[in-house]
Order: C-alpha cells, then structure tokens, then sequence
C-alpha cells in the first residue's frame, strides 16, 4: 500500500499516512480538526508486505546479494587491470 504524505495549511503540521488507492484523500489536520490538508507531491513510497517477493523468496545463493557481488567484482577487474599494467611496466623496463 501507497505512503502518501499530506501537510495542513492552516497550523503547517506534516505527516504520512498508509493509505489504499482507492481510499479518499485525508482532509481533516489531526492535529487542529481544520479541514485545510492538501496531499504533497513527493517520491513514491510503499510497503511490500506478505510473502512471494521476490528479493526474499525466489533468490538463492550468492544472487541473495547481487548488488554487493556485481560489485566486488568491477572491484576485482579494477585490481586485475591494476596488476597488469604493472607487470607489464616491470617486464618492460628489464
């Protein structure tokens, strides 16, 4: 379900709210009762609940962290290119 985050114009208060997206937009402040609350434009935001995502349950191994893995290794091409080059300067300069 969507986060979405609303401000009263009259006493400025902000909050989010969890709500469907067929709920009606909130247009009492909780704050000071007014009926002044306008939805904010902001960066989307939800929560995946329950079971069948597949970040927690389809993933196995070493794909579990592909970010890190992708990363480690552009890390480890960098290395390899590093240990080249100066192999190469070395043999050279003999």
């Amino acid at each position: 379900m969507p986060i979405y985050e609303y401000k009263c114009s009259k006493c400025g208060h902000q909050f989010e709210i969890i709500q469907r997206f067929s709920d009606n937009p909130i247009e009492t402040c909780p704050e000071c009762d007014e009926n002044s609350v306008k939805k904010l434009v902001s960066a989307p935001s939800f929560r995946l609940k329950g079971g069948g995502w597949y970040e927690t349950d389809f993933k196995t191994g070493s794909k579990k962290n592909i970010v890190d893995s992708k990363d480690e290794k552009i890390k480890q091409s960098k290395d390899k290119t590093k240990t080249t080059e100066k192999s190469k300067n070395t043999s050279s300069d003999t």
